[in-house]
């Protein structure tokens, strides 16, 4: 179609030809002649144009600056200073990567700035940047910071620590890696310092009776937590016990022994804490404060009736109404984690007014971490082990810490022998393993003897991992709050590098979630569907 330069109409041929006859019959000019293309219609014709001459060549008419998103196909990549629209739908590198000839392509999300989000200091005009010593923590517990080199507080503790030191159970929502362990041990041990108490009545030989207890889903994190608690309270004089399972009932009983008056803090596995409270080796009648750390961990069916059966035994019910009205509940609950299960305020429900929950949330609660490359690949299932192999050979001879996740025991175990096979020193943690196979894995890992650890989502949930500088999804997780907890091993408050992430995408399935992470990267929005698990009622703030 040719438009005229000048005038109102434009000079169309009468396309396809047709016979003398027909142009009779229908009245029609002859050979030659135009038709009168309306004003209105030739400029949407012509604001079309421009529009495709726009797209096809908006790579190379770009204005220059750095990239939010990279593509294989520069066309697709989006700079930084772009804004895509909360309605409207961006064009996305994995729209096509449910075909097979798409096996190849990758896109990367290129970091945006330096530091972790939780590191980020509040702006000036909020007034809010108080030290440790600023929110009123006693000077034992300043004492222990002192020892752990811990300076300023991080965005989630300067929200949890004076909002819990009021007393208030609470859910504390926050990112991967931004420092919860911290946010709710200090309010909580400032507490049991600000109003100690006398040894338990009874014999020394009785059941242990702490007055704090921190519930987590694994014996790996519940010794890191333990030792952030036994340096915080060793200036204090607080004594600190773990207890995990795996052993035998005179075990439990051990890893409860303390001089009087006792621990005062336990931090235990569901499993463990179950048997303790059944052999009747743990009282929790003197429980001033629960945590339950990592807790969509926790809400997996594995853990659910040991749980159950842990509220159950604690305080947590109000007390029946006075003069003044209905009595608080003695035990402070505090929930913890960076996502949250559907099911945990009918879980909580059962055995506390969930309605008196105080929610705690950080701004960059459920976003992709901004501080971290992200690189998406698309293979092949036959093409993911050369990738690996090739990734792990590539690394600096120094060698930096890398995690290797797979979404089951066996392929931990199969990916390991191949390993071995090409003489690539790793460590392997998988949830089947028996209690004196993983005891020290992950401490030796830390410590920095082996620098490739092959691990289900075990390793992914709270622990420390600031010597790590590269993740592997060697299976795509299987659920974006996998996705988010996997990531969150890198560039963690404390680590030295900001570390990048390297994801196989191999199924289907894979792909759904991939388009939605870079569907949210490119709106700069949080990942869909997480913010009703901890929104919804009846956990409401107040």
């Amino acid at each position: 179609m040719a438009l005229s330069r000048g005038g109102m109409v434009a000079a169309l041929p009468l396309l396809p030809r047709r016979s003398a006859a027909t142009r009779a019959a229908a009245g029609a000019q002859p050979p030659g002649s135009v038709v009168r293309v309306p004003w209105a219609l030739r400029l949407r014709l012509q604001r079309g144009a421009q529009r495709r001459r726009r797209g096809q060549g908006e790579a190379a008419a770009a204005r220059p600056g750095k990239l939010l998103l990279r593509s294989r196909r520069p066309e697709l990549s989006q700079p930084r200073w772009q804004t895509v629209g909360r309605w409207e739908q961006p064009q996305l590198v994995s729209a096509g990567w449910k075909h097979r000839k798409a096996c190849g392509d990758y896109f990367q999300l290129e970091p945006s700035q330096e530091a972790a989000p939780a590191l980020q200091a509040p702006p000036p005009d909020a007034g809010q940047d108080p030290t440790f010593a600023e929110m009123g923590l006693q000077p034992a517990l300043l004492a222990g910071l002192e020892g752990l080199s811990i300076g300023r507080p991080t965005a989630v503790q300067r929200l949890a620590i004076p909002a819990l030191r009021r007393g208030r159970s609470a859910l504390c929502a926050a990112e991967t890696g931004s420092g919860k362990t911290l946010a709710y041990l200090l309010p909580l041990l400032d507490g049991l310092l600000s109003r100690p108490e006398g040894p338990a009545a009874g014999p020394a030989a009785g059941p242990a009776s702490p007055r704090g207890l921190v519930v987590l889903p694994s014996r790996e994190l519940a010794a890191q937590v333990g030792a952030v608690a036994a340096a915080l309270c060793r200036p204090a004089g607080l004594q600190v016990r773990g207890l995990t399972g795996g052993g035998a009932a005179g075990g439990l009983r051990r890893q409860l022994r303390a001089p009087p008056p006792g621990a005062a803090v336990l931090l235990g596995t569901p499993g463990a804490l179950r048997e303790a409270l059944r052999r009747r080796f743990l009282a929790l009648g003197r429980l001033r404060w629960m945590v339950l750390d990592e807790a969509d961990a926790l809400m997996d069916d594995s853990f659910a009736e040991p749980l159950e059966e842990i509220l159950a035994h604690a305080p947590l019910a109000a007390g029946a109404a006075g003069p003044a009205g209905p009595r608080e509940a003695r035990t402070q609950v505090v929930v913890v984690g960076a996502t949250f299960p559907a099911g945990l305020s009918q879980t909580l429900g059962k055995f506390t007014d969930v309605s008196r929950f105080v929610t705690l949330t950080t701004q960059s609660l459920h976003r992709l971490p901004p501080h971290i490359q992200q690189k998406f690949v698309r293979l092949k299932g036959r093409d993911k082990l050369p990738e690996l192999l090739q990734l792990l050979k590539e690394r600096p001879a120094s060698g930096r810490a890398v995690l290797v996740f797979c979404n089951s025991a066996s392929t931990v175990n199969w990916l390991g022998y191949i390993l071995d096979d090409h003489k690539i020193k790793h460590l392997r943690l998988q949830g089947q393993m028996s209690a004196a196979a993983r005891a020290g894995i992950f401490a030796s890992f830390q410590k920095g003897d082996v620098s490739v650890l092959v691990c289900t989502d075990l390793a992914s949930r709270g622990l420390d991992t600031s010597s790590v500088q590269l993740v592997v999804n060697y299976d795509f997780p299987d659920t974006l709050q996998d996705y988010l907890h996997r990531v969150g091993r890198v560039g963690r408050v404390g680590s030295k590098a900001r570390g990048a992430v390297v994801s196989f995408v191999t199924h289907r399935w894979d792909v759904d979630l991939v388009r939605k992470i870079e569907t949210a990267a490119r709106k700069r929005t949080g990942l869909p569907g997480m913010d009703s698990s901890i929104s919804k009622p009846p956990l409401k703030g107040g």
